[in-house]
């Protein structure tokens, strides 16, 4: 339950405190005082968006805190869920700077607007004029029932075999995109691997039949010129080594004259090695050089091949030809085994759907066995509360599954006798929408197990002993939830345990919403104004004496 409510720089607040009483409180104020604008706060610790323009200082920051006792409501496993320390005094605050950025915390620490709007429905219940414009939406009706029958289980379970079912459909709707694209393209990528694989193609290939043709077209020259260094090697006359041979004889006469000379005999016996190395490398390349025509044009022809595809298919080497037919491979591959993936995904989401159907069939028993109950509550409430004649019947039909299930819901009213139930925004007035939301409120109040409940003016369009009916209600509920009513109407007002008082201070140059708590007497003329206006009677103050005292 809310124990502080905290509001600074909000719309006409200045600075606002409350701390409510775990029962029933009631805000009284004349109309335009503030009171929505308290309940504006509230929505935003609920996780509603946040306005910089309804800073009432907008060089200042806006804070909203609400302190929450939360220790008999086993909230633990949701803190741990969503990684956030546990206290039963859990605190959550809103920040809006001057620019318009908004930020959210749960102890301190903070959070998404999700993570809020989460914990701000398992924390509190708000009634308000737009919530009554949603009893009228098919999906507000469901979440009634839903809450009331306790489906929260079943609910789950179809939820998983929902998800589970949208999941092999979208999966089934994949593979029959793709094999329609496959079958567009199956001959075409056939053709294109057949003509690849047929070139048996190696990597590093290209590189190396480019070496050969540079050889192969450049043989006789090679030759030519291999033979010809040779000779002047080997020539027995005038070649390089028998010259060689002759400072051989000289360079091995000198190293005896010292370790200069040694090591220049080194260093020319070093060089003599190197140099036959050379000599027998070279004259083996010089054997093996053939002029070949015919090897010469198959490399060329194949080389023509391999340049043919690269200009094809927009690749610049043999590597990239290698990895377009190992893709075009495993697109054959695939198209060839789509079939079968297919019909198996098939069998799976008809399977998936007779599951989900089966879930969806124990979903909507477990909502329809509570039609009855539901009607019956509400019509008993309603008679008590002056609306004997007032009828309530659900209307249900089955829909194609959805993520809420399979039943399309819509509750029928009807006030008076002989007139048959209507859809809710069809038939009631504002009195009669007031006790019909409120005696929702009052059958749902356990069902839900909402800490909190803020009722904001539900007793609109009411008055007499109907609104006694209907305060007397509310202290029922405030006996197991905490309750906070806006009201305009003395015989509701005067049931409160605390009574807080919203008015507008016009002292300064700007006007300023406050709220103060009423002491007793402080309280007596309130109740007295609201019977009988600004000045009050006598007559006034003895009828809320008699209201205070019932």
């Amino acid at each position: 339950m809310l124990t502080n409510l905290s509001i600074t720089n909000y719309a006409l607040i200045e600075k606002l405190e409350m701390e409510p009483c775990a029962g029933l409180n009631m805000i009284t104020g004349e109309t335009g005082a503030g009171k929505s604008i308290m309940l504006g706060a509230v929505g935003l610790l609920l996780g509603n968006r946040a306005d910089s323009k309804a800073l009432f200082d907008e060089q200042k920051k806006c804070i909203i805190e609400g302190v929450f006792n939360i220790q008999n409501y086993g909230l633990e496993r949701f803190f741990e869920k969503e990684e956030l320390d546990y206290e039963s005094a859990c605190i959550i605050r809103r920040e809006i700077s001057p620019s318009g950025k908004s930020r959210a915390f749960i102890n301190d620490t903070p959070v998404r607007l999700e993570n809020l709007k989460i914990l701000g429905k398992i924390l509190m219940d708000v009634h308000s004029q737009n919530e009554t414009l949603m009893l009228g939406a098919s999906s507000y009706q469901l979440s009634l029932i839903d809450a009331f029958a306790k489906v929260s289980k079943e609910k789950e379970a179809y939820s998983i075999q929902y998800h589970a079912y949208i999941k092999t459909q979208r999966k089934v709707r994949l593979l029959e995109q793709e094999k329609q694209q496959y079958q567009q393209e199956a001959d075409y990528n056939q053709f294109q691997l057949e003509e690849l694989s047929s070139l048996n193609l190696e990597e590093g290939e290209q590189a190396s039949l480019e070496a050969k043709e540079e050889l192969l077209n450049h043989a006789e020259e090679i030759k030519s010129r291999a033979s010809q260094a040779l000779d002047h090697l080997e020539n027995e006359e005038l070649g390089a080594m028998q010259q060689l041979a002759a400072a051989k004889q000289h360079f091995q006469y000198l190293q005896k004259f010292g370790k200069n000379f040694e090591d220049l005999n080194q260093r020319f016996e070093s060089l003599l090695i190197e140099l036959n190395d050379i000599l027998e490398s070279l004259s083996l390349e010089e054997q093996e050089i053939e002029v070949d025509f015919e090897k010469s044009e198959w490399v060329r022809e194949r080389l023509s091949k391999i340049y043919q595809l690269q200009k094809k298919h927009g690749v610049q080497s043999d590597k990239e030809l290698l990895e377009l037919a190992s893709a075009l491979a495993d697109k054959v591959f695939k198209g060839d085994h789509l079939e079968e993936e297919l019909a198996n995904q098939q069998i799976l989401l008809k399977e998936t759907k007779e599951k989900l159907s089966a879930t969806g069939q124990k979903l909507s028993k477990k909502r329809q066995a509570i039609f009855n109950g539901f009607s019956r509550e509400i019509q008993s409430l309603l008679a008590k509360l002056g609306m004997e004649n007032a009828r309530v019947e659900i209307l249900r039909k089955e829909v194609p599954a959805n993520e809420s299930g399979i039943d399309d819901i819509d509750i029928l009213f009807s006030a008076n006798k002989g007139i048959q139930p209507q859809p809710i925004g069809q038939v009631a007035s504002g009195g009669e929408f007031s006790r019909l939301m409120f005696a929702i409120k009052y059958v749902m109040a356990d069902k839900m197990a909402l800490p909190t409940l803020i009722f904001d003016e539900i007793d609109t369009g009411i008055s007499g002993e109907i609104a006694l009916q209907m305060v007397r209600m509310m202290q029922e509920i405030a006996t197991k939830h905490q309750v906070i009513c806006i009201s305009h109407l003395p015989q509701v007002a005067a049931k409160g345990e605390k009574h807080y008082f919203v008015y507008k201070d016009n002292s300064s140059k700007k006007t300023i919403s406050k709220i103060k708590l009423l002491n007793p007497e402080e309280r007596l003329l309130e109740i007295a104004k609201m019977i009988s206006g600004e000045n009050p009677s006598t007559t006034a103050f003895e009828n809320a004496k008699e209201l205070l005292t019932k």
